[in-house]
């Protein structure tokens, strides 16, 4: 496989942090480690054609990829979460429910412990995920609309606010410099609820300790990409921020959004206003994510570093620095799925494909 081959594959791995835990996907994989309170660790791993996400395969094409990766992150998300909330359910003594084989305990220091499913924490099998993504659908929805009220809504009705009482014309009376103009603070506005909005869930203490999780995935990624053997030594010393994070792609869409809409004109109404906003999430979208698709790829170019660097300064806002037994669970949610991908690469029956934990050589395993 040559390097851009690679870069090419490298750009398809990435991941969520979640209660306790991390979510790792994989160009055909996801798979979700958790840390159970008695310090062992279970992972379970499904293929992605099986989610939500499968579905909208066909959308994987450039400029249309970019809502894609919207419902990626928020279908494969969502189900993470559920995962990783049950886990710590039936850890506190939840109703049991079945297992599903493709789960791992793994002991402290991220080697399996043994091929057994846990017993002791609900699982459900893909046989039982119509409803769940029933749930997931909803949850969605419910986050959609509770994104767009907070980060479109609200931006453009306070703009609106700022219109009214600055004594600029309103209807058609505006000159296209004041139309620029408004949109750039309905931009500014946008961002500031953002950087708001995550600053104060930060101060939470079971968010901060999300946020481990989340530089601890980052390590992680990064390890991989730099070809690097998967230990916790390794990926405690790379960086806890990467360019290809979701945090770094919101700003981007915050960012985009801004470019897009100042050249557009400015509707004089606040709800034909807002329909317009909300028709161009796709276009914006699209164009973000292939912004950041490229900064992936060409990660240590000092040009696309300083394109990026509002992006990369807010994960410090979103990430915190791991200890080992968060990089332990991220290593774990990784390794399994490079072994999925190794093992159907090798053209091993996934009924048959066993779920081993130790990659010694991550590049070699997407070779």
């Amino acid at each position: 496989m040559s390097s851009e081959e690679k870069k090419d594959k490298y750009l398809q791995y990435g991941g969520q942090a979640v209660i306790e835990g991390v979510m790792m996907r994989s160009p055909r994989y996801f798979a979700v480690a958790c840390r159970k309170p008695d310090g062992q660790i279970v992972v379970q791993e499904e293929p992605v054609d099986r989610s939500i996400v499968g579905k909208f395969l066909w959308m994987n094409r450039p400029l249309l990829r970019g809502t894609l990766a919207l419902i990626d992150a928020m279908a494969l998300g969502m189900k993470a979460l559920k995962f990783a909330a049950d886990v710590q359910t039936q850890s506190l003594g939840g109703p049991d429910t079945q297992s599903a084989p493709a789960t791992v305990a793994v002991n402290g220091n991220g080697a399996a412990a043994t091929a057994e499913p846990a017993k002791d924490h609900k699982i459900n099998d893909y046989k039982d995920h119509k409803i769940n993504d029933y749930v997931v659908g909803g949850t969605m929805v419910f986050s959609i609309c509770f994104g767009i009220a907070l980060f479109v809504a609200l931006p453009t009705l306070l703009t609106q606010a700022a219109q009214y009482f600055g004594g600029l014309p309103h209807g058609l009376g505006l000159s296209r410099g004041q139309q620029i103009e408004l949109n750039l603070v309905d931009g500014v506005v946008r961002m500031a609820i953002f950087l708001g909005y995550i600053g104060l869930i930060s101060r939470l203490d079971a968010i901060r300790r999300v946020f481990q999780f989340h530089g601890a995935e980052h390590k992680a990624i990064n390890t991989l990409e730099a070809g690097e053997p998967l230990t916790p030594e390794n990926c405690m010393r790379e960086s806890r921020i990467h360019p290809r994070c979701g945090t770094s792609f919101i700003i981007v869409v915050l960012l985009a959004s801004i470019l897009v809409h100042s050249v557009l004109p400015r509707p004089p109404f606040y709800f034909t206003r807002l329909a317009l906003h909300i028709a161009l999430i796709p276009v914006v979208a699209g164009i973000s994510y292939e912004i950041i698709k490229l900064a992936g790829r060409y990660r240590h170019s000092a040009i696309m570093r300083t394109l990026l660097a509002p992006g990369l300064w807010s994960q410090r806002l979103t990430t915190r620095e791991p200890d080992v037994e968060h990089v332990e669970v991220a290593i774990a949610a990784l390794q399994a799925v490079l072994a999925r991908e190794k093992a159907h690469d090798a053209g091993v029956p996934e009924a048959q494909s066993p779920l081993p934990l130790e990659v010694a050589e991550p590049s070699a395993a997407i070779a």
